[in-house]
């Protein structure tokens, strides 16, 4: 059963600065709670059905688990469905990445859906890091962890000053903008940072003066603009294909 007190912080953690004066999160749904059993994030607690308890009896050991009722985790969740379990779990402390390897850098990505499916995508590209300027969307939003389908605990994301980042970076910048090399003509380097900027002011000029690459998407119809998340695959895509190693 879930206290009051217990209901009251799950519900507080829906909050950017709850989960920072608490250094708490939250993992909602089922598939994303068994994703997490799978990191080394530290797990406070997990509020589950009987049914997700018993099935996973096994994974579950090493945490403090709490039965509740699925009417009870419904209250406690902002799922409409899938939340046979939370998961309460501390903030981690991450460092500044290296600029190494193939990264991504987010400016002004404020849609917590889009960044959640972003860190999916690099997750299925085996992209490591993702740095983003400090107004893009809390990477630990219930809406973003939901959207990752479990990446979260793979894709590391600092938000940071990203123009300071960048100019500090020894990599080629690739940004993404209307006008630019074909990105399917486009030859990459074996690393390098993939800069994307919000649908409806694309990448800022604060960002853009470090760009050493620019590239677009050719559109073939109508549609006047891509979801960022959706050109971020088509991107990397291209990059994988001329550089497949992880």
């Amino acid at each position: 059963m879930i206290s009051k007190n217990q209901l009251k912080l799950l519900r507080a953690l829906s909050q950017k600065k709850q989960r920072k004066a608490h250094g708490l999160f939250l993992v909602e749904g089922e598939k994303n709670v068994l994703e997490l059993l799978e990191t080394s994030m530290v797990i406070k607690h997990v509020f589950a059905t009987s049914e997700f308890l018993a099935s996973n009896r096994e994974v579950l050991q090493r945490v403090e688990c709490i039965e509740a009722s699925l009417e009870e985790l419904t209250k406690a969740s902002s799922l409409v469905s899938n939340n046979a379990a939370v998961a309460v779990v501390e903030l981690p402390q991450t460092e500044i990445p290296a600029a190494k390897g193939m990264m991504i850098a987010l400016d002004g990505i404020s849609d917590p859906g889009n960044l959640g499916t972003i860190i999916r995508i690099a997750d299925w590209y085996g992209i490591k890091h993702i740095v983003a300027s400090t107004d893009c969307a809390d990477p630990y939003n219930p809406k973003t962890i939901r959207a990752t389908m479990g990446s979260f605990g793979r894709v590391q994301v600092t938000l940071l000053d990203l123009p300071s980042y960048l100019e500090q970076a020894s990599l080629p910048v690739y940004g993404a903008f209307l006008e630019g090399e074909n990105v399917h003509k486009m030859t990459f380097s074996p690393e390098g940072i993939l800069l994307m900027g919000s649908e409806s002011h694309g990448v800022r000029p604060d960002a853009a003066q470090y760009v050493t690459d620019k590239i677009t998407i050719p559109a073939f119809g109508g549609a006047e603009s891509l979801n960022v998340a959706m050109a971020t695959g088509i991107i990397l895509d291209n990059f994988r294909r001329q550089h497949n190693e992880v």
